[in-house]
């Protein structure tokens, strides 16, 4: 059986999403359900390639927002993509650190 090869704990968290590839301006609206330091995965029917850059938002019903450069490191059509956070600012990196804390405590 392989390893775990996440560096970070992985959390259920649910939150909308819209992924904006970088070339074409693509805009896909999508639903979060997984959450760590370091990315998502995002369930979506049509999920973009592996390596493609995306601008990443994601908000929760509290309407707080991350957003953030991403690449698509995992994609499944008809299931979804995991994405690899890109260059996160200190000011949305609080939220997600926020939000991974609150998932942490629903365990």
């Amino acid at each position: 059986m392989e390893g775990e090869k996440r560096r970070t704990p992985r959390y259920i968290f649910f939150a909308a999403a819209e992924l904006m590839e970088e070339k074409s301006e693509v805009r896909v609206a999508s639903r979060l359900s997984e959450l760590s330091l370091r990315g998502c995965y995002l369930d979506m029917m049509n999920p973009f390639p592996v390596g493609t850059s995306i601008q990443l938002k994601i908000w929760t019903d509290e309407r707080t927002i991350f957003r953030s450069n991403a690449r698509v490191i995992h994609s499944q059509p008809n299931i979804g993509a995991g994405v690899q956070f890109v260059d996160v600012e200190p000011k949305y990196l609080a939220v997600l650190e926020h939000w991974l804390e609150e998932a942490a405590t629903r365990l």
